[in-house]
């Protein structure tokens, strides 16, 4: 290992990626979703499948809630139920994309009616915030236009930015507005944030408290992604990450599935301006529906994906990538980061997680623990979170 293993060892033991709730939910293609046993019936066990993912990868604090597929009565009383199961509520993402209502749009709908409802659902979501002790708010519209003269596309842009400035101004002081954004899907004219240029310049005029948010998916074919992350963070308008994989478009599929070298590249930036650990004010989250693979094991192993990749990232020599950026050595710049790429972490991982009193290998003792066994057996009968196809 190189001089930078202790370092490597510090960041990796202090590393949190946030779950979100909803991949412990059915979930599948407009197809098809196929229901498997054992899945959570409430928010509640939702929290205590997510529960065991942070008790074997010891990464895996905070639960991100959808509203309102997280619905509860006492949001209170579902924050007090996961710290009893050791985990927090995370980030709270809205949803202006299931309702009849919003087949035009939501906030750029041309209907001003129609805009009240979906900004009024945004602000009970800052309420929840509020209940909860959640910092962020995530926002990602499925507004857009399917044909030419559909709609006017500076006026919806009027239309957003209204209403992400009124959804602003209710923001508590320690809290965020993240922004996220996506090529196309459902709309395929025009997404009305389709890409990070739009989602940054409305977070510039919104104020300090807006933040873009990179899903990994939602790009076209061949953009470097790493760029984006380069910049944002230079601007300091990066707020965080959901974290997938996709070979064709936003895929959802486990993180570093498609291209773990990508996965690696991107880390590798953040590396280098030292925002991985939970204060750097960088929101990691997985954002993927594991559609034909066990929902607790898929949120397992995406963790440890993710920490793959940073551990490599944490490799590279910085001292030896500058000294040959600045010869002007191609070949010998690029080394250094494939050095550090093939190198194989799992034994420092496992030493890693060894320290913090946890198994070496986190998949094989969840299977081991007889969990999924249990919730097989305990959640029989009511309904099944998730959506129908």
């Amino acid at each position: 290992m190189s001089d930078r293993t202790p370092y490597a060892k510090q960041v990796l033991a202090g590393q949190s990626i946030e779950m979100p709730s909803w991949a412990f939910g059915n979930s599948g293609t407009r197809f098809k979703v196929f229901a498997q046993q054992g899945v959570p019936r409430d928010p509640y066990e939702k929290l205590a499948d997510a529960a065991q993912v942070h008790k074997y990868t010891g990464a895996a604090g905070s639960v991100a809630l959808h509203i309102p597929w997280d619905k509860v009565e006492d949001y209170a009383d579902l924050a007090r139920h996961a710290a009893d199961l050791n985990v927090r509520i995370g980030t709270i993402n809205s949803n202006t994309f299931q309702d009849d209502d919003y087949m035009l749009g939501s906030v750029c709908h041309p209907d001003a009616k129609i805009r009240r409802k979906a900004v009024d659902h945004l602000l009970e979501c800052v309420d929840i915030m509020d209940a909860t002790g959640s910092a962020d708010l995530k926002l990602w519209f499925a507004d857009g236009t399917n044909y030419p003269g559909q709609d006017s596309i500076s006026g919806r842009q009027d239309h957003l930015a209204e209403s992400l400035a009124e959804v602003y101004a209710r923001l508590g002081d320690h809290q965020r507005l993240l922004l996220e954004y996506k090529l196309f899907e459902p709309s395929f004219y025009t997404t009305d944030v389709p890409d990070w240029g739009t989602a940054y310049a409305h977070c510039l005029k919104l104020g300090p408290k807006a933040h873009v948010v990179i899903d990994t998916g939602h790009h076209a074919p061949g953009v470097n992604i790493e760029f984006i992350v380069a910049f944002l963070l230079r601007e300091g308008k990066l707020g965080g990450f959901d974290f997938n994989s996709r070979f064709y478009a936003d895929d959802d599929l486990m993180v570093g599935a498609a291209d773990p070298f990508q996965l690696f590249r991107i880390l590798h930036e953040l590396t280098l301006q030292d925002v991985l650990l939970p204060d750097s004010g960088i929101a990691y989250m997985l954002d993927q529906c594991h559609n034909i693979e066990p929902k607790i094991p898929g949120q397992i192993r995406s963790i440890m994906n993710v920490q793959e990749a940073t551990a490599k990232a944490l490799l590279v020599d910085h001292d030896a990538l500058a000294a040959a950026q600045q010869a002007g050595d191609v070949l010998g710049a690029n080394a250094v980061l494939m050095d550090a790429y093939n190198t194989d972490v799992r034994p420092l991982l496992a030493e890693v997680r060894a320290e913090k009193g946890l198994a070496a290998d986190p998949m094989a003792a969840y299977a081991a623990s007889g969990y999924a066994e249990e919730i097989k057996a305990a959640r029989v009968g009511g309904a099944q979170a998730g959506w129908g196809a």
